[in-house]
């Protein structure tokens, strides 16, 4: 079967994200947690998209030159007709941590391509574009990225600013272009789109509202794909390919989507900070989650804190964090999650629970690479952007274990207990 689609996804979240966008679609798709062997790769030969699932939005500029080259390259030789470079639909990046020009030039060196796509808008997930300027929801309201209540104030990249050329400029871009919401929604988007990627500026930012451009954008970059093989994007370009792929008969129109069931146990480690998973958690503890807050928490003593819940058929919530307010700032971003990672490990490996969670974009990256993971595909939907994950790996326990990563923004306030439920 002839590979559609390739990615790397710049930290786990945003990965499994893309995982859904293409399989929740019928793209038989799988996810490594990096560079895969020849014997892993055989393994998957009949799927139809193969993403890396990476941690770049957590590094800074020196470390993608090192790591992402060979990642590219690896891409480039498997000869999908695409390559996503996948970002968070929030864009949150900054010149020194996930600087997303220092991406694309490594991108447009690697696979030939002067003028990059960049297509942020998520409409699914409630992330939109307009004449450049990103809005995210939060809670039913619209907000302008840089007014965001959450993300204008993230501890590691807040976003200051909504224009999305003024912010890839601010990271060592040069020329930004624009697709404009009249251009895609007006009589001729395609001769308008040709005339703007043909000025070769280094990315070309494309608007975002609702499924109509999106799928004008899913038609416009897939038919230009020869010309502009390295793209850059949430999963709202990956929903665009998919739509375009099922308006054209390239995939099924029908699919049916496997259920996930309920399971007695679950258990959810968080990093994140923030204010919708600090809900998350509220609302969970009140309907008989057992929580253990990890900070100041001596290890042992937490491990069987939570191996005696999980024990009792409770479920369980280890976390760092209840909202911005309760950070320690002395204790986070790779130290905290290669710390949960481990302790998440050891409580699978000896409760035999076989559904989890890991709430939060960094800690995500960081706390899946001490499981022990070699793949992950596809299971079932929860929220949208964070689906439930089956993975693969040679430690018994581990392999086949359910698996959802969250963003911080992700999912509604019982979502917990909705994954523990198997319900949508």
């Amino acid at each position: 079967m002839a590979l559609l689609f390739s990615y790397y996804g710049d930290d786990f979240t945003g990965s499994t994200d893309a995982l859904e966008a293409l399989s929740a679609h019928g793209v038989r798709t799988v996810l490594f947690p990096g560079i895969p062997t020849p014997e892993q790769l055989r393994r998957f030969s009949d799927y139809e998209a193969i993403g890396i699932a990476g941690e770049s939005r957590s590094r800074d500029p020196e470390w993608m030159r090192t790591n992402l080259p060979r990642a590219f390259e690896f891409l480039r030789s498997l000869g999908a007709p695409v390559t996503q470079y996948k970002v968070c639909s929030t864009f949150d990046s900054s010149p020194q941590i996930g600087n997303i020009d220092a991406a694309m030039r490594i991108g447009r060196e690697i696979f030939e391509s002067a003028c990059v796509p960049v297509v942020v808008a998520a409409p699914h997930l409630g992330r939109y574009v307009l004449f450049g300027n990103l809005f995210a929801a939060q809670s039913g309201t619209i907000h302008r990225i840089d007014r965001h209540p959450t993300m204008s104030r993230h501890p590691v990249t807040p976003m200051g600013e909504s224009d999305l050329r003024l912010h890839l400029r601010a990271q060592g871009a040069g020329d930004v272009e624009l697709v404009d919401i009249l251009a895609l929604t007006g009589t001729d988007p395609c001769a308008v789109a040709d005339a703007i990627l043909a000025r070769n500026a280094c990315a070309v930012v494309f608007d975002g509202l609702d499924r109509r451009t999106e799928l004008e954008t899913g038609r416009i970059l897939w038919n230009r794909r020869s010309s502009h093989p390295f793209m850059v994007g949430s999963s709202g370009l990956t929903h665009a390919f998919t739509r375009w792929w099922r308006e054209t008969g390239q995939i099924a129109r029908d699919l049916r989507l496997p259920e996930a069931g309920a399971v007695d146990r679950l258990l959810v480690v968080s990093g994140s900070c923030s204010p919708v998973t600090e809900e998350q958690i509220r609302s969970a503890q009140r309907v008989g989650f057992e929580g253990f807050h990890s900070a100041g928490s001596d290890r042992h003593e937490l491990l069987n804190h939570a191996l005696n819940a999980l024990g009792h058929g409770k479920s369980i919530i280890i976390y760092s964090a209840l909202g911005s307010a309760a950070v320690n700032s002395s204790f986070g971003g790779e130290e905290l999650g290669h710390y949960l990672g481990d302790l998440m490990r050891d409580v699978v490996l000896q409760s035999g629970v076989r559904r989890a969670i890991i709430a939060g974009g960094d800690t995500s990256s960081h706390a899946v690479s001490r499981l022990g993971i070699s793949a992950l595909t596809f299971a079932a939907l929860t929220a949208p952007g964070a689906p439930l994950c089956r993975a693969e790996s040679d430690t018994p326990p581990v392999n086949g274990l359910e698996l959802v990563l969250k963003g911080g923004q992700v999912g509604s306030r019982d979502f917990f207990e909705q994954v523990r439920r198997g319900r949508v």
